[in-house]
């Protein structure tokens, strides 16, 4: 019996972790980050000879962090579940993102792209890599009647946690004498290393209260596990039509979600010349109207079911293409944002969820189909993103590349309405 399971002083420590990594995830990534990268670089930036839009290189630095996640994920995986390690590399991985934000710290003009771009990618593989370790301890630190109730327990932590930071950053890049600070570009490069500091801090309670490791032997067998489960997987779909038709619809459209949430920030700044604090303000509101959308979609799909709450987000998600190629003013943009706001949370949610549905036959392989789902998401944020910012740098606006998210989910939309749906929301029990 392990004698921390469902003890709340661990749980509260894990919880906390996710208060010190979704800072990144929110205030760098998100608010600050891309808006701060398209003010300091020139609009087109040479590399070895090629001549690339700013923004089109952005894209194209999240598609490689994602790509080098994509290709971790099931090393990463089996080492989590069957090394031993969680602790060793939780740790190695927090280190890695909160240093390369502190390094951010140098970004101060076009001259330092190249390394602002580096611990930009470095710093998204170690928020993303942590989160392998992390999501792993759940099953050891709580039994499974209170898995749904720790989960969110942690997602509420990492909200208010990273909603406090991006108040306290918006404070100081608003009123930066209040600090005395006089450089505005000063402030928000401090805010990167509040980020770095948050994140190891609140971290090391975690490290301190979640169990310690206990390493069985590292051999190759371990490593290949997740690469074999993810193959095992590929296998087994090839007969389970309905399957790999949400699969290639969840693809689809995570490519547009995924690409919008991550580069929302670059187009508002370039397209509409949103200011950081304007920015901020605007994901501020985001974040709350994300709650309430959460709510009407687990409430729309408890009446009407999964498939049904499904369409009407991605209908959403198309109008949401739709206007931001047609959007010219800053106010329209707000009135986007809230539309993302409202399915932002939703989508990934309910994704989700259905999945869990639709592969309830397979209990036994839940963690492999799950590995599975976590590197098709992923390879979708690489899809999406390199083609936003090959359509961007080729056609020179990023409203065109837009109108091409929007295709990825009219395509989501016609290949999910062909999924057969076969748990009726007759009883609240049937519904997630």
């Amino acid at each position: 019996m392990n004698t921390l399971e469902n003890d709340k002083r661990t749980i509260r420590g894990w919880a906390l972790f996710d208060a010190a990594n979704s800072s990144y995830a929110l205030v760098i990534s998100v608010a600050i980050f891309p808006n701060y990268y398209i003010r300091m670089t020139d609009d087109t930036i040479d590399i070895i000879g090629v001549s690339i839009t700013n923004s089109s290189l952005y894209a194209f630095s999240l598609s490689s962090a994602y790509l080098i996640i994509a290709a971790l994920l099931p090393f990463l995986s089996g080492i989590a579940d069957y090394s031993g390690r969680r602790m060793l590399f939780l740790k190695f991985f927090t280190w890695l993102g909160s240093i390369a934000c502190l390094f951010l710290f140098l970004f101060d003009g076009p001259t330092g792209v190249s390394l602002a771009l580096l611990c930009f990618i470095l710093a998204t593989i170690g928020f993303d890599g942590g989160k392998v370790f992390y999501n792993s301890y759940l099953p050891i630190i709580t039994t499974e009647e209170h898995y749904d109730k720790v989960s969110a327990q942690g997602f509420a932590y990492g909200y208010f946690g990273s909603i406090f930071l991006l108040i306290f950053n918006l404070v100081m890049i608003l009123q930066p004498q209040w600090f005395g600070i006089n450089d505005d570009t000063l402030a928000v490069r401090i805010s990167f290393v509040s980020v770095g500091l948050w994140w190891i801090s609140l971290a090391q309670i975690s490290f301190r209260r979640l169990p310690s490791d206990l390493p069985t032997t590292l051999n190759r067998s371990v490593i290949k596990k997740g690469y074999q489960e993810i193959r095992s997987v590929w296998k087994a779909l090839r007969p389970q039509k309905n399957l790999k038709r949400f699969l290639v619809s969840f693809f689809c459209y995570s490519a547009g979600v995924q690409t919008i949430l991550y580069l929302a920030a670059t187009f508002a700044e370039k397209e509409l010349s949103f200011g950081t604090s304007e920015l901020i303000i605007l994901i501020i509101i985001l974040q709350v109207v994300a709650i309430a959308g959460a709510y009407l979609f687990a409430s729309l799909s408890k009446h009407r079911g999964n498939k049904i709450s499904l369409m009407t987000m991605l209908f959403i998600w198309l109008s949401i293409c739709l206007l931001a190629f047609l959007v010219v003013e800053k106010n329209q943009f707000y009135l986007i944002a809230i539309l993302v706001g409202l399915v932002m949370g939703g989508i990934q949610s309910m994704s989700r969820s259905t999945y869990s549905k639709l592969i309830s036959d397979h209990t036994e392989e839940r963690t492999s189909y799950f590995s599975f789902y976590e590197v098709l998401e992923k390879l979708a944020i690489v899809f999406g993103t390199l083609s936003f910012g090959l359509i961007d740098n080729i056609s020179g606006g990023m409203r065109n590349s837009i109108l091409v998210l929007g295709i990825y989910f009219l395509v989501g939309i016609f290949i999910l309405s062909k999924v057969k749906w076969y748990h009726p929301p007759l009883k609240a029990s049937a519904n997630a």
